[in-house]
């Protein structure tokens, strides 16, 4: 098979007939809902933690645990339930988790208590696992010739979903009297409706491979990411040489070599090895870091840039955070649903290599543009319009190439392992960005007045993302693309 394209992905015996025109896009409307009530669910506390820290009594590095809470179930959860779903059924496990984000949103908003807070996002944490399961469904139900444009579509809803969260956030906290109980009673209403669909929608049917949970495996690998995430995501905190910064990081990979060396034993591993060490899923997971990591180098950029005092400052636009969000943002994210079904157009036609390439191309030119030239308004839109397509198009291939590279009862596991790459790449872009616009603020600002940067930090955040896009080419196509090569001689 050739690796540049999914038209010819081989279904097993026991997967059912794929749906007619009517019923794919249904099944895409449903399964696109569920992913992007998990991306809403990621970044709709980023505008309210000081809101969060005032209304429960609690420290910055208390609050700061309501978003690294998620990140951490995340990296526990999204690999072992997507192989779960690969094992015991996709419908069924992606049911369940919708039902615990429904609990996990439900006690978010119902609560005044940091540690139930806490333990309400770590519940809908666990809903990362939806993307994945998704993506599995999608390639046991969706004729293989729509299979990459559904799949690109069910993937820019986690872009665009990001983006609107920030809005709906911004909209619902504006005001003298802000209550961040609003927040996820909106989160526990489109869960509901996002478990509503799934169960009405999405086919019983579909093949389950069997087999037992590797507890052991699963048990370390969880332990090698969290200690990982957990070093990155409070790194700037705790200081990133200190003892605890660099034992979580040092623990990690020591767990990583366990995970290995248990993977290595076991007779039906959480991770067959083979797998994740194929060259084609490994460069695509790297491909996954550098995406993630630009994705959340341009939001952050782009958030703090545009809310600096211009008038301190000397730079920035005096946006307040729903206008950062609904000016500056969100049109990023909306070209996401025009750029997605675009992309698996390329998908199909020119294939995924060429689609990440092109994609890279369009991002290195729109951070190049954000770097150098972020003094207008107009400007920065523009060029978050051209990262946002380029982010489109890299999730547009990433799925297909996992897709073309992993046997089908291996795409739940598969689609999870890219997830969370992404996911260590945009937390790595948080710790470098706001490390970097916190190292060196404008001197002599008024009393009172919160440090603010050096606009040559922005600059410097730009550049960096622009390197990561930068960094997609060479691996599209010197790595990828000569695989693809040997792949189709052989």
């Amino acid at each position: 098979m050739s690796l540049s394209s999914v038209t010819a992905v081989p279904r097993s015996a026991g997967t059912t007939a794929s749906p007619g025109q009517r019923g794919s896009a249904v099944l895409i409307a449903a399964l696109g809902l569920a992913a992007m009530v998990v991306s809403m669910a990621q970044t709709q506390v980023v505008p309210i933690l000081s809101l969060l820290g005032r209304d429960l009594h609690a420290s910055s590095a208390g609050v700061g645990w309501v978003t690294t809470a998620t990140l951490l179930s995340a990296a526990v959860f999204t690999p072992l339930l997507g192989r779960v779903g690969d094992q015991y059924g996709k419908k069924k496990t992606l049911v369940a988790v919708l039902a615990v984000m429904v609990a996990g949103s439900l006690l978010a908003a119902l609560t005044t208590s940091l540690t139930l807070l806490i333990i309400g996002r770590v519940l809908q944490g666990s809903a990362t696992a939806i993307f994945p399961l998704a993506l599995s469904i999608i390639r046991d139900q969706v004729p293989s010739e729509k299979l990459p444009g559904a799949m690109a579509l069910v993937s820019s809803t986690l872009a665009f979903g990001s983006g609107l969260s920030l809005v709906i956030t911004g909209l619902l906290t504006q005001g003298s009297n802000p209550n961040y109980h609003s927040v996820f009673w909106v989160s526990t209403g489109l869960s509901l409706l996002a478990l509503v669909a799934v169960v009405l929608l999405v086919p019983k049917h579909g093949q389950a491979a069997g087999g037992r949970i590797d507890y052991l495996g699963t048990l370390t690998l969880a332990g090698t990411l969290v200690l990982l995430l957990l070093g990155i995501s409070q790194g700037h905190d705790w200081g990133w040489i200190s003892g605890k910064t660099l034992g979580s990081f040092a623990g990690s990979a020591l767990v990583a070599v366990l995970w290995v060396l248990v993977e290595r034993k076991v007779d039906a591993p959480l991770v067959d090895l083979r797998m994740f060490t194929q060259r084609q899923v490994a460069l695509t997971n790297l491909a996954g870091l550098l995406i993630g990591f630009a994705m959340f180098a341009q939001f952050i950029g782009i958030s703090y840039l545009v809310q600096t005092p211009h008038q301190l400052a000397g730079y920035g636009f005096t946006a307040s955070v729903l206008r950062a969000s609904v000016e500056y943002l969100l049109p990023g994210s909306l070209i996401a649903l025009i750029a997605a079904p675009t992309g698996g157009m390329l998908v199909r036609r020119t294939g995924a290599v060429t689609t990440l390439t092109f994609g890279g191309v369009i991002g290195v030119a729109g951070f190049a543009w954000l770097a150098f030239d972020h003094g207008s308004s107009a400007g920065v839109i523009l060029a978050g319009l051209l990262t946002g397509t380029s982010i489109a198009f890299g999730y547009a291939a990433m799925p297909a190439l996992i897709a073309a590279s992993v046997p089908i009862h291996q795409t739940g596991i598969a689609n999870g392992i890219n997830s969370i790459s992404r996911s260590i790449g945009s937390s790595v872009a948080s710790a470098v960005v706001v490390s970097l616009l916190a190292s060196k603020p404008i001197q002599h600002l008024p009393a009172g007045v919160p440090p603010l940067p050096q606009q040559s930090q922005f600059t410097l955040t730009f550049v960096i993302g622009m390197g990561a896009l930068l960094l997609t080419l060479p691996l599209a196509q010197l790595g990828l693309a000569r695989h693809r090569r040997q792949h189709s001689d052989g």
